[in-house]
């Protein structure tokens, strides 16, 4: 069984999770600017796909280019991580991270949420500037949670872990466990 992992990371922190996934499914790993302009050939080859995105404005960075070439792989095994900031235990992130798939590419790609952090200093300066806008508008909330969470924005931060990588390798190696 064969494994691809692809992703795009602005910050480092989804080039972080993509490379903990290829070492643990000893798959292939590419950023998605080494394989967009791939013959559909090339995809041929791999049984599972992972296509890993960081969290910006509610979409996962260029995740329909993925999602279009997926079309064409529902025989394969499919996943779409996103990476953010927010806590990987708040509801709201996995909620996002749901809205990412139509209900028809959820029958044949599972989507995941793995919490990084925001690096501001690697970060471009539209989305910097963005970033502290939103955090501002969030401490300025009434409600004691969203306080918090703009606290937390507000400056860079690394709460990252491998840890969280692992229902995605299961997903992924579990299925392919059962075809072999």
């Amino acid at each position: 069984m064969k494994t691809l992992v692809i992703y795009t990371s602005q910050t480092g922190f989804t080039k972080r999770y993509a490379e903990w996934m290829s070492e643990s499914m000893n798959a292939d790993l590419f950023d998605v600017k080494d394989v967009q302009k791939k013959e559909n050939s090339f995809f041929d080859e791999y049984d599972a796909i992972v296509y890993a995105g960081w969290f910006m404005a509610e979409k996962i960075a260029k995740v329909n280019w993925f999602l279009d070439k997926a079309q064409n792989w529902k025989d394969k095994q499919l996943a779409v991580v996103g990476v953010g900031g927010s806590p990987n235990e708040e509801q709201a992130a996995k909620t996002e991270t749901s809205k990412v798939l139509t209900e028809e590419q959820a029958k044949y790609i599972k989507a995941f949420y793995c919490q990084g952090g925001f690096n501001y200093e690697k970060m471009s300066l539209p989305s910097r500037l963005m970033m502290k806008a939103y955090a501002n508008s969030l401490k300025k909330s009434k409600n004691e949670k969203t306080r918090e969470m703009g606290n937390l924005v507000d400056h860079s931060f690394d709460m990252s872990d491998k840890k969280f990588i692992e229902p995605v390798v299961e997903y992924v190696m579990g299925a392919m466990a059962k075809e072999a």
